[in-house]
């Protein structure tokens, strides 16, 4: 990683902790302020663009989550609203995919 992206990102970190809006003006005085050399407008630009709207503190709570988690529960609530009818449509599908990948319906086994 580039110096002029690392100020950056930690530009992005100290405003996020403070709670105020990203934008590439605040993340240009925070880089001056610092006097880190070369860093040129358009990663201000960016990384502003990047994490407009989002809330970087929720982001780095959820690292190693994946994302996975929230959609497990909502999957299963629909599972359950829909009843028995859900339930079934995977049985038949399993059913279907065993007939198909029989070998034995065709007359030959493995060693034939």
């Amino acid at each position: 990683m580039s110096t002029a992206e690392l100020a950056t990102s930690y530009a992005a970190l100290i405003l996020a902790d403070d709670g105020v809006d990203i934008t590439a003006d605040k993340l240009q005085s925070l880089i001056s302020a610092a006097k880190v050399p070369d860093v040129e407008p358009i990663w201000c630009s960016l990384f502003a663009k990047a994490l407009e709207g989002k809330d970087v503190k929720d982001m780095l709570m959820n690292v190693g989550s994946g994302g996975g988690a929230a959609a497990a529960p909502a999957a299963g609530g629909a599972g359950a609203a829909a009843g028995g009818a859900a339930e079934e449509a995977p049985k038949e599908a399993e059913k279907e995919e065993e007939k198909e990948e029989s070998d034995e319906d065709m007359g030959f086994g493995l060693f034939d």
